[in-house]
C-alpha cells in the first residue's frame, strides 16, 4: 500500500473522525457518527482505498 494521503488531508480526516465517533459515543447524532471509523483509519494510515480507481492522491511527490 503506498501512501496516497497527504499531511492536511490526513488531519482533516482524523479530526472529522474524532468529532464523529464522540457524537455518536454521547448520542447526539446516533448510530451513523460510527461511520467516523473510516476517515479516522484511512487518516491514521495514510492511505485511501477510494482514491486508487481514480488514481488520486494529496501527498507530495518526491523528487
Amino acid at each position: 500500500m503506498k501512501a496516497n494521503v497527504g499531511g492536511i488531508d490526513r488531519v482533516a480526516r482524523i479530526a472529522a473522525g474524532v468529532v464523529l465517533i464522540g457524537l455518536a459515543a454521547t448520542g447526539t447524532v446516533g448510530v451513523w457518527g460510527w461511520i467516523g471509523v473510516v476517515p479516522l483509519a484511512t487518516g491514521l494510515s495514510g492511505w485511501c482505498p477510494a482514491y486508487l480507481p481514480f488514481g488520486l492522491s494529496t501527498c507530495k511527490m518526491k523528487k
